[in-house]
C-alpha cells in the first residue's frame, strides 16, 4: 500500500521544518522530524560520554530512546495542531539544539547501522501517514512516498534564516561547516521524482502554497477540505 506520506528534503535552513508543520497541519497528518531524533541520540552519547565513533555502542545506545507520536488532541477543535515526534515521552527539548548537539550530528548520522535503525524507527512513525522531513526521506526512509518535495536555497538566504532563528552571527559559520561534514556523511541528493522548490526568494506563505500545489497534483485526496489550487 502506498503510504500517506510527503516528503520533504533539503539543507539545514532551506524552510524544511516550518514548510512541513504547516502543512501537517494544512493536511491533517503528524508532522515528524527525523533531525531530532539523530540530534537526540546524538545528546544520549555525549551524556553517556559514548564515543561518536563507535557503531555498535551508538546502536545500542539508540535502543534506550523512546520515538513515539504526541497523543491525539480533541477531535473537535476546528483545526487541530498535528500529532508531532515525541522523544521519551515529551516534545524534543531546546538541548537538541545546543552547540555540542550541532557539533557531533553528523558524526553520529554517518553510520550505516544507526542509519538503518533510524530507518526503521522512521518508517514505523510514518506508516499511517505523516508529513516527514530530513535529508533522506524521499529517497530512503518512503521512496514510495506519493509526495516528494526538495527545498533549495542560497547560501546566505538559509545562514540569515539561522541567525534569525537563534539569534547569533555565530551559526552562519557553523552552518557552513555543518554543510561541509554533512556532504561527507549524506550526501544531499533529490529523489528523481522530487518536485524541487527554491525557497530563497517565495517566503513562508510562497513556499507553502508551492508544496501544496505539488500536493493537488500528486497526491489530491491529501489535501484537506478547506484548501484547492
Amino acid at each position: 500500500m502506498t503510504p500517506r506520506v510527503v516528503a520533504i528534503d533539503g539543507a539545514a535552513g532551506s524552510g524544511k521544518s516550518t514548510l512541513a508543520r504547516l502543512l501537517a497541519r494544512e493536511l491533517g497528518l503528524p508532522y515528524v522530524n527525523t533531525g531530532a531524533m539523530y540530534r537526540a541520540l546524538t545528546r544520549a552519547a555525549r551524556r553517556e560520554e559514548v564515543d561518536v565513533e563507535d557503531e555498535a555502542s551508538l546502536v545500542r545506545l539508540t535502543d534506550t530512546l523512546d520515538f513515539t507520536l504526541s497523543p491525539e488532541g480533541p477531535t473537535d477543535e476546528p483545526q487541530r495542531e498535528p500529532r508531532e515526534l515525541w522523544i521519551d515521552g515529551a516534545p524534543p527539548s531546546a538541548e537538541l539544539e545546543s552547540a555540542d548537539v550541532e557539533a557531533h550530528v553528523s558524526a553520529v548520522a554517518r553510520h550505516p547501522a544507526v542509519r538503518a535503525v533510524m530507518r526503521a524507527a522512521q518508517r514505523a512513525l510514518g506508516e499511517e501517514g505523516a508529513v516527514m522531513e530530513g535529508r533522506d526521506i524521499g529517497t530512503a526512509v518512503f521512496p514510495d512516498a506519493p509526495v516528494k518535495v526538495f527545498l533549495i536555497a542560497e547560501p546566505q538566504e538559509r545562514a540569515g534564516r539561522r541567525v534569525e532563528e537563534r539569534g547569533s552571527e555565530e551559526v552562519a559559520g557553523a552552518l557552513h561547516e555543518r554543510d561541509r561534514r554533512d556532504a561527507r556523511v549524506n550526501p544531499l541528493v533529490p529523489a528523481e521524482d522530487a518536485a524541487v522548490i527554491d525557497t530563497s526568494d517565495l517566503g513562508v506563505d510562497g513556499t507553502v502554497r508551492a508544496a501544496l500545489a505539488v500536493v493537488a497534483e500528486r497526491a489530491p485526496e491529501l489535501l484537506s477540505r478547506r484548501w484547492r489550487p
